[in-house]
């Protein structure tokens, strides 16, 4: 900074000077009145803000303290860091117009999401659809008075004090989990004390009336911080855009998603079904679902024995020191079911433990001073039935008791559900010596993995809690490992192109050298993640890199694949690991005749099968292509006269390897095919008298179009051909028909 003026570099490179002080909106006026307009925020990154976010976004009159670069927010519904800002806001707006409405409600959150927003809430009335009119009533009567969102920061003590006074344990709980000794307030207006006001870190937008169009969207149940031990919530949801036309276009999006559904969709085709009384998150693959996993298992299949895969089959369940020794635990316990300890000493520690952890939760205050009565009393217990706990002292501080108890947990034996494949593939591969010879060893399984996913994020297909990976891991030398990862890239590529995903991006995750994450070399980490660089240039792939995106032993490419509605989802993976080979001490002869560290690439062409599925059913709108489809012919009779016939169609075709079946109900032809369309099934063929007499079958597809009668002979050719092509569309499909006619 020079004198007493700051400094702003603006994305194009051009430079803007500030008084001390200035904002973004100072910069936004100086380039010109239309931006002072459109702007609402700003990026800041490298120098120092008014709140202290380096490098996030900042209200547009934050003050800018410092050198720095700039880039400013405006009413942009294509810019999604303007769209959080607003919705942010939005969620502001709501909050406060349920609490006019309801004036015992209490807030806990409401955080901005990609595609919208939610606030949790304790309301002792419960609010359903038929409330949503009226509170979108009174926000856009907040939103008509265009009222300034003001902040206004208090230090640690006074704000304490303010919260406990307004009698709200959420936000209370928010406050001590805060950083800082200051803490920041947002008015949705300019009068403390009178307008309504929430505890924030902000940003928002200089005020309501930028908010162009909204929708309360839903609600439902949740925990509060997801823990089911906790209070139960209300959530509700909402979304706003700047303009209109984006609102009208994201519903139309909606009414689309929900045609797509697959929780829907596998209702009414029969896919799959998820029971409470099984487990919420486990799916029950039902048998059209259940061809349709097989269909896609034996196709991958098919191409890993091409490239040189041996299959393998591993346990449900492991040793602790198994995920010990690789480090899924106990880092990663919380995204992992209990473990199992074998001893009744193991089973009482982990109780305490979590006790204990559940007490340093509630931080300072009474509902901590009773946590901690409670764990002193359940220690004092266990030390009573097990003496050798000597080294626990039940009147030390929380963090001391929970080192002390993890300490002695790490000594105890017992299994856990397997959470990954990993480290049960690299005591196949330590089973027997390998020489350079052998490698690479790529091991393949479809193996079936467990997390414990909150209630709350659980969502059919998509978000599960068991899931089947088509997880692969290789064995390689240094030297091959560019051939090895192309091959895999193009094995994921192949799966995405056979199921017609086409607009997908490859994201490169890498680690962030400033998170303790990661384990491993920092040097091999520089190795690995310039490996992915460089065969992602050699391919032509355009990939983005991620910072702290990688996988906790190595680096790894993502294929993100967008759906028909614009949503992304993580699907095919590739990681390079120079990490669990280390601690697993796995090693092969090499060509001096010394050992040498092999490394070892992961790899998922589908990710999991579960959540592969279900993005299918959408994508395709529950209408499978042909190889796929669980019934891909239905044969319907007009009449008992060509029943004969209808079973020699249905026969020949079975012979063929096609699943089909017949329709031989007495009800007329009309409503037979309405009903087989319902199904989604490729092929109707109609067969009366006259396709009886001349051997044809009358030919009509799922979308009601009537293709004309054609030599039984012929379609089951046309059906072999589509179903060993797959990627074959549809257009070509019929374009070869119409020919060969």
């Amino acid at each position: 900074m020079s004198g007493n003026l700051v400094k702003v570099t603006l994305p194009d490179g051009k430079t803007i000077d500030l008084p001390e002080g200035g904002s973004a909106f100072d910069v936004a006026r100086q380039i010109g009145p239309g931006l002072a307009k459109a702007a609402i925020g700003g990026i800041v990154s490298g120098g120092v803000v008014g709140d202290g976010n380096d490098g996030h976004v900042v209200d547009l009159h934050a003050p800018l303290q410092g050198d720095c670069h700039l880039s400013l927010l405006t009413t942009k519904d294509e810019d999604a860091e303007s769209l959080l800002l607003l919705r942010h806001s939005t969620a502001h707006v709501m909050a406060e117009a349920i609490c006019k409405l309801f004036p015992e409600t209490k807030l806990a959150y409401g955080p901005p999401l990609e595609d919208g927003f939610y606030y949790d809430l304790d309301c002792p009335q419960v609010i359903t659809p038929d409330d949503f009119a009226r509170i979108e009533e009174e926000m856009a009567r907040i939103i008509k008075e265009d009222r300034r969102f003001t902040r206004y920061d208090l230090d640690r003590s006074e704000a304490m004090s303010k919260l406990e006074g307004e009698g709200n344990r959420f936000k209370v709980d928010n406050a001590e989990r805060a950083e800082g000794d200051v803490l920041s307030f947002y008015i949705t207006g300019e009068n403390r004390g009178t307008d309504f006001e929430d505890l924030c870190r902000g940003p928002h937008i200089p005020s309501t009336g930028r908010i162009g169009a909204f929708k309360v969207r839903q609600v439902s149940g949740s925990y509060y911080r997801g823990d089911v031990n906790e209070q139960q919530l209300q959530r509700v949801y909402g979304t706003a855009f700047f303009k209109k036309k984006s609102l009208r276009v994201w519903e139309q999006r909606l009414i689309e998603a929900q045609k797509r559904d697959h929780r829907m969709l596998g209702k009414q085709l029969d896919l799959f079904t998820i029971s409470p009384d099984v487990g919420s998150g486990l799916v029950l693959w039902e048998p059209n679902g259940a061809i349709v996993r097989m269909m896609l298992e034996n196709f991958i299949k098919a191409e890993l024995i091409l490239r040189g895969y041996k299959p393998v089959f591993t346990p449900h369940i492991g040793r602790l020191d198994l995920y010990r020794t690789s480090g899924h635990y106990p880092y990663y316990e919380d995204s992992q079911f209990p473990a199992l300890y074998e001893t009744d000493r193991g089973r009482m520690l982990l109780c305490l433990r979590n006790l204990v952890k559940r007490a340093q939760e509630e931080h300072a205050g009474p509902r901590q001073d009773e946590a901690t009565g409670k764990v002193r009393i359940f220690a004092t217990a266990i030390q009573s039935v097990f003496d050798d706990l000597t080294e626990f002292d039940p009147s030390a501080d929380l963090e001391n008791q929970r080192q002390v108890v993890e300490d002695a947990l790490m000594h105890e034996e017992g299994y856990l559900l397997k959470p990954m494949n990993c480290p049960h593939h690299i005591h196949i591969y330590k089973a027997s010596p390998h020489s350079y010879r052998d490698l690479p060893v790529r091991l393949a399984e479809f193996g079936t993995v467990y997390r414990y996913e909150q209630s709350g994020e659980l969502g059919g297909m998509v978000r599960v809690r068991g899931f089947t990976q088509d997880d692969a891991h290789i064995f390689c030398t240094p030297d091959q490992v560019s051939d090895e990862l192309r091959n895999t890239i193009e094995l994921t590529q192949l799966v995405l192109s056979t199921l017609e995903f086409k607009d997908y991006r490859v994201r490169m995750g890498m680690r962030d050298p400033d998170s303790d994450k990661y384990t491993g070399d920092p040097k091999l980490w520089d190795r690995a993640e310039q490996q992915l660089r460089d065969i992602t240039a050699d391919m032509g792939i355009d990939a983005t890199e991620e910072k702290g995106e990688a996988a906790f032993y190595g680096p790894k490419i993502d294929f993100v694949v967008k759906d028909c509605i614009g949503r992304e989802w993580q699907l095919g993976t590739v990681q390079i690991d120079y990490s669990l080979p280390e601690r697993f001490d796995i090693s092969y002869v090499g060509t001096d005749n010394c050992d040498h560290r092999p490394v070892m690439i992961h790899r998922a062409p589908f990710g999991s099968m579960e959540r592969f599925v279900g993005i299918l059913i959408e994508h395709f709108a529950g209408a499978f292509p042909l190889w796929l489809a669980p019934i891909q012919v239905a044969v319907a009779t007009i009449s008992e006269k060509s029943l004969e016939y209808g079973r020699k169609v249905h026969d020949q075709l079975a012979e063929h390897g096609v699943r089909v079946i017949l329709d031989s109900g007495s009800d007329k032809i009309g409503p037979k095919k309405h009903r087989l369309r319902a199904q989604k099934i490729p092929y109707i063929l109609v067969v009366g008298e006259n396709e009886a007499a001349e051997e044809t079958v009358n030919i009509n597809d799922r979308d009601g179009a009537t293709m004309g009668s054609f030599p039984l002979a012929n379609f089951v050719e046309w059906c072999f051909i589509e179903i060993q092509t797959k990627g074959r569309s549809r257009h070509e499909s019929l374009t070869a028909r119409e020919r060969s006619s």
